[in-house]
């Protein structure tokens, strides 16, 4: 028997990550799971560095940070999310690392994340946080495309 005891939605706060949130909820709901619901903060360091910059870069992540914060607090219903375990986090780093970490350290029993779809070149050029998650995921990952098979609620 298959038994869900904390589920990962990972974010980027996109329309594909909110169709992969809706599968989510749905099993969270069904399987009386918690739910863990995290942005990764992607960090961009110039490769040019200029004088100040470290000063507005910890400004910067401190304010990425906190609308991260703020947008997982609004992301869900808040009549489908009350009385209902729910754990929101950010962290930072390339945004597959994040994910694997975070479920590897929360015990996750299963990933739900959105995919963007990409195929040919833009796949190359911008490789795929998704495949990477499901390569290295120490659970089960549901992959939820944006042109796919649409959830109905019974």
């Amino acid at each position: 028997m298959i038994q869900l005891r904390r589920i990962l939605l990972p974010t980027d706060f996109s329309e594909h990550a909110g169709e992969a949130l809706k599968y989510a909820c749905a099993f969270s709901e069904q399987f009386s799971a918690e739910l863990h619901l995290l942005h990764v903060l992607e960090t961009h360091v110039s490769t040019a560095p200029q004088f100040g910059m470290g000063l507005a870069l910890s400004t910067h992540i401190q304010e990425s940070r906190e609308a991260a914060t703020k947008a997982l607090e609004e992301l869900l219903d808040p009549n489908w999310a009350s009385g209902r375990n729910v754990v929101r986090a950010t962290s930072e780093g390339p945004p597959f690392v994040g994910i694997i970490r975070y479920a590897r350290e929360h015990e996750i029993d299963m990933i739900v994340l959105g995919t963007h779809g990409w195929s040919g070149l833009p796949h190359i050029l911008m490789g795929s946080v998704a495949e990477r998650v499901v390569r290295k995921a120490p659970c089960p990952v549901l992959t939820v495309r944006p042109e796919g098979h649409q959830f109905v609620m019974p």
